[in-house]
């Protein structure tokens, strides 16, 4: 059963599989969209987020999801969702 907030996607946990106690699922359908997401991206791009990212005290990956989530590039005027992010970093849910 899933609870509110609940994805759909693999767990954030170490079960001993990397999709969790329960049936495969899409969790390569997750693994795939992650490595595009992430680690195809061309060099100067990934550069160019990670230097973004540093001015405003994110990290690369924290930048690149908000990104693909929100559609847009946070800038240095963006103070209240930036805090927000930052607030979030070592919660697991």
């Amino acid at each position: 059963m899933r609870r509110p907030g609940d994805n759909g996607g693999p767990p954030l946990d170490d079960s001993g599989r990397p999709w969790g106690e329960g049936k495969v699922g899409n969790y390569f359908e997750w693994k795939k969209a992650k490595r595009e997401a992430f680690d195809e991206v061309p060099y100067e791009i990934a550069m160019m987020r990670a230097r973004r990212a540093e001015k405003i005290g994110l990290t690369y990956a924290e930048y690149t999801l908000e990104l693909m989530e929100r559609g847009r590039f946070l800038q240095a005027e963006d103070v209240e969702r930036i805090a927000e992010i930052i607030a979030k970093r070592g919660v697991r849910y």
